[in-house]
Parts: structure tokens; sequence; C-alpha cells
């Protein structure tokens, strides 16, 4: 018989103790704090408890319309998630402030914190932690054999780029200063997953960058999400930093969508499949788009 591991142990003990203290006859209410959260609790067919979601849960597409809006994950209000009457609450390591979550499980609400580790392993440990935490734990085993799938092909297609196309993430441009993702980030290890390199490696976590090492790190490829924290993406080469690259003679800039990319939930494997694709498109023909999760 398979053993428990202790954090699956710990979580079905808050998942107990979150059942004793509502009704008997009461459904489990969950409050989602997190887009790739909010995706697996959809993919575990648990989206009828979920009573409140954050505002990064932009997939499916209907999530925030159909549940409530309790804000920003790093901006949360405690009573706006009280006033829900939540049984449980899954949020993000990067959820708060800190004071917001205190007060909610001061209120005899049980908090589980999911991990924000952006890798194959940091996704399944998601999976997991959450199937536990809501008794999917079948549901949740498919899952997870569908997301480590995906990685092993994406792996093997991976083998066939011959050069790694020098990249920069850029996730905002503000006064026509780019915010890029070093290393540390989502969009580094997203690059990584893509066979692409880096040329912001050298920074750690999401850095602004000058204009003059712009031009020294010579990107082959801009990469941008659709809507980052300055608004929607805009055209980096009208800038003459940017237009200096070899980014802008080649005309390559990449725009995805925000979550897909930078989710890391269970169809990262297709996004980086995807930025694959559109960063090296000498890889061999019968490289196909990947299927979605």
């Amino acid at each position: 018989m398979n053993r428990l591991s202790r954090r699956e142990m710990m979580l079905a003990s808050m998942l107990l103790f979150a059942s004793s203290s509502a009704r008997a006859d009461a459904a489990r209410r969950i409050v989602s704090v997190g887009g790739a959260i909010t995706e697996i609790l959809y993919k575990l067919g648990a989206e009828a408890e979920i009573v409140g979601v954050d505002s990064t849960s932009q997939f499916p597409a209907g999530a925030l319309q159909a549940k409530a809006n309790v804000g920003y994950l790093r901006t949360l209000g405690a009573e706006g998630i009280l006033s829900l009457n939540p049984s449980l609450v899954l949020a993000s390591e990067s959820a708060g402030p800190p004071d917001a979550v205190r007060l909610i499980e001061q209120a005899g609400i049980p908090v589980i914190r999911i991990t924000d580790e952006p890798s194959p392993a940091g996704i399944v440990r998601r999976i997991r932690d959450i199937s536990t935490a809501v008794a999917a734990q079948e549901r949740g085993a498919a899952l997870v054999a569908e997301v480590e799938q995906g990685f092993s092909r994406l792996a093997q297609e991976r083998l066939q780029i011959k050069s790694g196309t020098r990249a920069l993430f850029v996730l905002s441009i503000q006064n026509g200063r780019p915010l890029v993702g070093g290393r540390g980030t989502t969009a580094d290890a997203m690059l990584a997953l893509s066979g692409a390199t880096n040329v912001a490696s050298a920074l750690d976590g999401w850095k602004p960058l000058s204009d003059e090492d712009l031009i020294a790190a010579a990107p082959e490829a801009i990469v941008m999400i659709n809507h980052g924290p300055g608004g929607a993406a805009t055209d980096p080469f009208t800038l003459p930093a940017f237009a200096a690259t070899p980014a802008a003679a080649k005309r390559k800039l990449v725009v995805m969508d925000t979550l897909y990319l930078l989710g890391f939930g269970p169809r990262t494997s297709a996004a980086a499949y995807d930025l694959m694709l559109a960063l090296h498109p000498d890889l061999p023909g019968e490289v196909k788009k990947a299927p979605q999760p």
C-alpha cells in the first residue's frame, strides 16, 4: 500500500478540519487565488465548488464571469473573501498581502498555499496538492499523467533544435524602459523549456534594462505577453534601442496569452511547444502544433 507523504497528510488534515468546521450538509466552498489553481480545479471537475476566484483566473474564459472576483492575488482583501463564506482557500504562494491571509486564517478558514515553482515538477506538485485538497486524487493522477506525457514529448522535440535562439522576454515597457525576465523568473523557465537562450540570464528576477545593455544583449527574438503590468503589448521595435537589435532586423516578435505562457498550469507544455515553434521555424516539418491538454 502506498504511504502518504507528509505534505499529503497535512493537506488531508486541513481538509478534514474544513469539513468539520462547516455545517454537515454544506457543500465545499472554495476560493481559488491564482490562475493556475483555478485552471487545475476546472480540469479536476471541481468548478461547481468554487465560489470566488482572483483576477488572474483568466482560463477557462468564463471563470471570472461565473464566480465572484476577489481581486488581484497580491492585493487581496480579507473582507471580500470572508463574505463568500468559504470553507477552503487555495492560494498561490505569491498571494497576499500577508496580513489579509492571516486574517482569513484567524477567522478559522483553512488556507492551503500552493507552490509557484515554475517547472514541470512544480506543476505536478500543484496538481497533486490541489487534487488531495478537493478529494479528487483519481482525476489528479490522470491529469498528472497527461501533463508528464506533454513534457516528455516537448523534451524529445526540443532535441531537434540545432541552435537555440537568443531571446529576450519583455514583461512590459514603461517610459521607454523594458522590464525583462532574468534568472529565476517564469519567463526564464519558459524560454528554457522552448529551447531558447535567455539573453537576460545574468539578471536576477524581473529587472529594467538600459538601452546600452539591451543593444549589447543582441536578442534575436523578443517575447512578450498580450497584456502585461503596463497594459496591452506594444510594438517594441518602434523604440531606438530595440530597433538596433537583430530581432528588429528579422522582425522577430512573439506575443502570447499571459496565463497560457506564464501561468505554469496544465497547458504549459503546449505553450512551450508553441513558443518553440515560433522561435525556431527551421524545425523539421514533422514537428506539429502541440495538442491542447
